[in-house]
């Protein structure tokens, strides 16, 4: 199972049940794996002189934007 290392978030399981189902309780559908929008990117660490090559979620790339890479990194145990 894929897992994003900064975030932690792995896919889930959840139901595909329509409205009309829902409703009436009949005919389930079944259960659906929702998977995490995963991204291989190259990030440069200013601080370290170096880049790491990583598989991270979307909401990852956001929060290493916002807060920057070193402290989000670290924080997350990676480097």
């Amino acid at each position: 199972m894929k897992v994003c290392p900064v975030t932690k978030r792995r896919s889930v399981v959840g139901g595909g049940y329509s409205n009309r189902t829902r409703a009436t309780k009949y005919n389930p559908t079944g259960k659906v794996r929702k998977r995490l929008n995963l991204q291989k990117k190259k990030i440069y660490i200013p601080e370290l002189g170096r880049r790491l090559k990583l598989e991270l979620s979307t909401r990852a790339l956001k929060t290493i934007q916002k807060k920057g890479a070193y402290k989000t990194l670290k924080e997350a145990g990676i480097i």
